[in-house]
């Protein structure tokens, strides 16, 4: 089957910011999934298993559309609350789905009350195609009550680029399918400072997710 769309992992000054012994590889897709990331050293006596960032970074200034064709504003809807952000687009033939897979399987985990307590926000990087529409029916799959944002590419980018995640304009290829390079990391800003504090790279297992989301739940340091 010909490659129609990939994901590329791009690190950034999220890298930068990480444990001084973390690896990132860099790679694309070819609808096949992408490999994890290696990581050889983390934060030993942190409760969660995802990685722990050295820098903590503020909640980026984004206002987009909601699924439901409302104004949102990112800091303000989410201040205060455990959240996990994740830039994708839903035409993605891996990464994407996979990730938001995994983590709406985890969300499931957990009992109502944590649930209400823990925002899962899925930033389109294709804009033009991700109508709220699209993105409601998409998420529904993964978790009726995943916030999507769609909007001007322009901030989606400052705002992803604030994070040290990369992400490029979609190119519609000679056949028509469309190819969207973005930085595939998950971020989770934690209730008590709404800054990042543990990053999730693309290929992290859902058992993580299962283990870590509690945590987030109960705003547990990292």
């Amino acid at each position: 089957m010909p490659r129609t769309l990939r994901t590329a992992r791009l690190a950034g000054a999220a890298a930068v910011a990480l444990a001084a012994a973390l690896t990132l590889t860099a790679c694309g897709s070819d609808g096949g999934g992408t490999g994890p990331a290696k990581v050889t050293q983390q934060k030993a006596d942190s409760p969660y298993q995802g990685t722990v960032l050295n820098k903590h970074f503020d909640k980026p200034d984004l206002q987009l559309t909601d699924t439901a064709g409302q104004a949102y504003d990112l800091r303000q809807k989410t201040a205060g609350r455990s959240t996990l952000l994740f830039f994708g687009y839903t035409s993605c033939p891996d990464v994407c789905p996979t990730t938001m897979g995994d983590i709406g399987v985890a969300m499931t985990k957990l009992s109502p009350e944590e649930r209400q307590k823990v925002d899962v926000v899925f930033v389109s990087t294709d804009p033009q195609r991700d109508t709220p529409q699209v993105l409601r029916s998409w998420l529904d799959s993964m978790g009726k009550d995943f916030i999507g944002l769609t909007g001007d590419l322009a901030r989606v980018k400052a705002a992803a680029k604030s994070l040290g995640i990369l992400i490029e304009d979609p190119v519609v290829n000679a056949d028509g399918t469309v190819t969207s390079t973005h930085g595939a990391q998950v971020l989770a800003f934690l209730p008590s400072d709404d800054k990042a504090h543990v990053l999730y790279l693309s290929g992290t297992e859902e058992k993580t997710y299962e283990h870590d989301l509690p945590l987030l739940a109960r705003g547990v340091a990292a």
